[in-house]
């Protein structure tokens, strides 16, 4: 069935296809338009440089009017975590980083 998200999501699809910006790359997952696999690449001369950043995008029948769900499968610091749980160089740092500073 074609709705109106769908169809946009084609016509989103087919400009990626014809300008694929810099620094990213995205398709959905086979038959399922609402499902797309995306991969960002880190940017030059930033602590990401080098990086490959996979993830996933789930849109729903109310795109383009609320924005897809969107889950990074690689595993990355981003300095939202919750820096109490997470042990950085293998375990040198076991302590929230604001005890550090």
């Amino acid at each position: 069935m074609s709705t109106p998200a769908r169809k946009r999501l084609m016509r989103d699809f087919k400009r990626l296809q014809q300008d694929p910006p810099a620094g990213i790359s995205g398709a959905p997952q086979d038959n399922n338009i609402m499902l797309w696999n995306a991969v960002i690449f880190g940017p030059d001369d930033t602590p990401w440089d080098g990086g490959t950043f996979k993830l996933t995008l789930q849109f729903t029948e109310d795109y383009p009017n609320k924005p897809p769900t969107v889950r990074f499968i690689s595993r990355m610091f981003h300095p939202n975590s919750n820096l109490c749980r997470w042990k950085y160089l293998s375990g040198h740092f076991t302590e929230p980083m604001e005890s550090y500073i």
